[in-house]
This record gives structure tokens, C-alpha cells and sequence, in this order.
């Protein structure tokens, strides 16, 4: 029944968009507050233990390859600016960037949007078509977008590998679905 199969289909879109959504935010909160946390814990250190500090300051630049006047130059330049200080330690050692909370609720709706719209896509064939057909119509618009998306990506980011990052999208996506379809049909929904 075309009906139910929107409706499901409507439902389970708009569920997973929301808990996409409630993800991204929960998660970019929690980067955030983990930043926070070494940020505070780093600046700790530097205040109650700096010679600790200064020595994972020399493994840092001594594992980058300097050594001898050269490193304890570096060393030096670092450790007399408590700001810079910290700043290497962040970034150079922790290996982690600000976060900034505020960027939770963007993140949020731009990962609800997408979820939503992409969700939409196997739908639509079944407002256009007979189930039966309507079925092969879902995974063959579902397939091309996934694809579509994964060449789109490949050329923004890398600049390379278009057709094989929107093969590894499309196979990707398609197994969860077809993951989704299995346990439907253990469970006889």
C-alpha cells in the first residue's frame, strides 16, 4: 500500500533528521567542552609543573627533527609567553582546535536539513509511481544521488578520485539500506 509506505516513510524521515540533528549538536558541545577541559588542564600544568611542561615542549621539537642551540632557543621563545605556551600545547601536542559552542545549533540544522532532504529522495518515487515499480525507482534515484554525493565531495575536498569516492558513497549508503530492508524483513515489517 502506496499510503503506508509514506507514511512510514515520512515518519522514519522526520525521527531520523531530528536524532541527526540532536546528534551533531550534542557532539559539538561535547568538543567543545573537551577542549575546555585540556585547555584548563594544560594551563594547570603550566602554572604548578613547568618543568614537566618545558619537557614536553623539548620532546615536541626535538621529535620535529631540532636539536643542540636551536631547540633551546625554541624553547625558550615558547615558554616566556604563557599564552604561546599553552597555545603549542593545544595545538601542537593535544593536537586539537577551538571549539566554539555557539557553532552547535548551525551544526545541528545543516545535519537535520541534510538528513531530511536525502531521506526524502527514495520517497518520491512513490508519490509518482505503482509500488512494484516504485521500489526499483527508490534505489536507482537513491543510488545516483548517493553517487552524486560522493563525486561532489571528492571535488571539493580531495581534488582527486571523483568517481571512486562516488562509488565508496553509493556502496556504502546502499548497504545500510539494504541493511535496513534486512532487518525489516526478519522482523516482518
Amino acid at each position: 500500500n502506496t499510503q503506508i509506505i509514506i507514511v512510514a516513510g515520512m515518519a522514519a524521515t522526520f525521527a531520523e533528521s531530528f536524532s541527526m540533528a540532536a546528534v551533531a549538536y550534542t557532539s559539538k558541545l561535547a568538543e567543545a567542552d573537551y577542549y575546555q577541559s585540556e585547555y584548563e588542564r594544560e594551563k594547570w600544568e603550566i602554572e604548578n609543573y613547568p618543568e614537566g611542561e618545558r619537557e614536553e615542549i623539548k620532546a615536541l621539537y626535538e621529535s620535529y627533527g631540532f636539536k643542540g642551540n636551536v631547540l633551546e632557543e625554541i624553547i625558550n621563545r615558547i615558554i616566556t609567553n604563557k599564552n604561546i605556551w599553552l597555545k603549542v600545547m593545544m595545538e601542537q601536542e593535544l593536537k586539537l582546535e577551538k571549539v566554539n559552542r555557539r557553532e552547535a545549533i548551525p551544526a545541528a540544522v545543516t545535519v537535520g536539513l541534510s538528513a531530511l532532504v536525502g531521506s526524502f529522495i527514495p520517497l518520491i518515487p512513490f508519490l509518482l509511481l505503482p509500488v512494484r515499480t516504485a521500489i526499483f525507482g527508490a534505489i536507482i534515484a537513491t543510488s545516483i544521488v548517493l553517487f552524486v554525493a560522493g563525486y561532489y565531495k571528492a571535488k571539493m575536498t580531495l581534488g582527486r578520485n571523483f568517481v571512486k569516492m562516488g562509488l565508496e558513497m553509493m556502496v556504502i549508503g546502499m548497504l545500510a539500506a539494504g541493511v535496513g530492508y534486512l532487518v525489516g524483513s526478519i522482523f516482518k515489517v
